[in-house]
């Protein structure tokens, strides 16, 4: 998206760390290199305002649901693993849980997009799939 228009920030860089604008997660001097970027583009600013609908949405529709503390433990213990990891060099591996459509007329697989075989093959012998590889 782009409003055509020359920016000091360009609208992929403000897309791409829209999130993290909005979850308050950036420094402070980003933070207002954005905002400049808003008050320019009012594309990238119709599309922060949809971003922010939406969260305010879920937020308001799911926010009285509490998370199972095993659930949270294992989320958490799985995220200090990888950080650990990452830390000390290794590579990561994440597994990978997916679910295969069938089609009823024929009794086979859906089609997969992309054509990602060798996900697809991992995915069929039960191995992890690295981090970064693509999987579905």
């Amino acid at each position: 998206m782009s409003c055509g228009d020359p920016h000091e920030t360009e609208c992929g860089e403000v897309l791409d760390h829209l999130y993290e604008f909005l979850d308050n997660e950036m420094p402070e001097g980003d933070c207002a290199k954005l905002r400049v970027h808003f008050e320019e583009c009012s594309p990238c600013l119709k599309q922060y305002g949809l971003e922010q609908a939406i969260k305010a949405l879920i937020k308001r529709s799911c926010g009285c649901d509490d998370t199972p503390t095993d659930l949270r433990g294992k989320v958490l213990a799985r995220i200090d693993s990888i950080r650990a990891g990452q830390r000390s060099g290794e590579q990561v591996v994440v597994a990978v849980e997916t679910t295969v459509e069938v089609h009823a007329e024929s009794a086979r697989p859906a089609p997969r997009p992309g054509g990602a075989a060798e996900a697809e093959s991992a995915e069929r012998s039960g191995a992890p799939v690295e981090a970064g590889a693509q999987a579905e």
